[in-house]
């Protein structure tokens, strides 16, 4: 086999084992949120050794060479730098990225990150092909309904559990979609009357334009069980229960 064959090769083997393996950054990025690995290294003040950490994790210390091989995975994907301390020390430091998994960050991303690596999220990922080979067409939309047996949105219905993560979820990228629209965007919402949040989860990002533009009269519109949880606009915005189709947006116009 020739010498270029071979490099070839080996380049789509890499390629091939990279994408079946990169879910192992995913799960280690899910690990590290649900042990507060970020808000510990905050708290520290400073960039904190692997001792230092295991201890603040109040994990047994035999364990160490597996927090550092996780610690090892999330610096190399970004999450975590390692600097030189006195001697030979090295310590864990947060980068931007970490940054917004800190549970006091205006743009906290963790709820995001918990809900897409649930295990409610991923069955669904694992019947795709399933799915695609179903011949009962309308029965089963989506791979979810394969999994569960019910659309999403029944599904959150009924699990208090998953339609807080959802929904807290959903509602994650608000503050930062919030700020670009009104700094970035301002000429946008110039002259207008009225404003639907179609899907509008928590109402903060509705709240927030409301604020910002006191002549706008923003509504909020979710499905009941989610405003019956979430919504925590009532006092600037409307806050109605419905769907895309209702009537009520039928008569308006909205954006």
């Amino acid at each position: 086999m020739e010498e270029k064959s071979i490099s070839e090769l080996l380049r789509a083997k890499a390629h091939v084992w990279n994408h079946t393996l990169k879910f192992i950054n995913s799960m280690s990025l899910k690990c590290a949120v649900e042990l507060g690995i970020p808000d510990i290294i905050h708290s520290h003040g400073q960039p904190m050794t692997l001792s230092q950490l295991v201890m603040a994790l109040q994990i047994n210390p035999s364990r160490a060479s597996n927090v550092r091989r996780l610690m090892r995975i999330l610096v190399h994907s970004g999450f975590f730098t390692l600097q030189k301390l006195v001697g030979d020390e090295e310590g864990y430091a947060l980068t931007e990225a970490s940054r917004l998994l800190l549970k006091d960050s205006p743009f906290n991303e963790s709820s995001f990150v918990l809900m897409i690596l649930d295990h409610v999220v991923l069955k669904p990922w694992e019947l795709v092909s399933t799915w695609l080979k179903n011949d009962a067409v309308g029965t089963f939309t989506t791979p979810f309904d394969v999994a569960h047996g019910e659309t999403v949105w029944n599904f959150a219905a009924h699990e208090p559990r998953f339609n807080v993560l959802f929904n807290e979820a959903m509602a994650s990228d608000g503050p930062l979609v919030s700020c670009v629209l009104r700094t970035k965007c301002r000429e946008v919402f110039e002259g207008l009357s009225s404003l639907v949040d179609v899907g509008g989860g928590t109402g903060n990002l509705a709240k927030s334009l409301a604020e910002t533009f006191p002549n706008l009269k923003c509504t909020v519109l979710d499905l009941p069980h989610v405003v019956a949880v979430t919504c925590k606009a009532a006092t600037t915005c409307i806050i109605l229960e419905g769907t895309c189709l209702s009537q009520f947006l039928l008569q308006k116009q909205f954006y």
